[in-house]
């Protein structure tokens, strides 16, 4: 399953959100573009974990909304 996010994360603070999102044993893939205008946080994942993606990026302080 992959999903697609909206985010507030830069490029500096990538191996810090990396950092929470090993946390997550169902997550197979992880890939940020930078360069759209929606910071896009791309996860492959075995599985639907989005709101748990959510409430743990959010909980500590960025803005993460999945993209429909």
């Amino acid at each position: 399953m992959i999903t697609i996010f909206k985010t507030n994360i830069i490029e500096e603070e990538e191996s810090r959100v990396r950092q929470f999102l090993n946390l997550f044993k169902e997550i197979l893939k992880v890939d940020f573009d930078f360069e759209d205008r929606d910071n896009v946080l791309r996860i492959e994942t075995v599985g639907n974990i989005t709101s748990h993606v959510e409430i743990v990026l959010n909980s500590n302080g960025y803005f993460c909304k999945e993209l429909l």
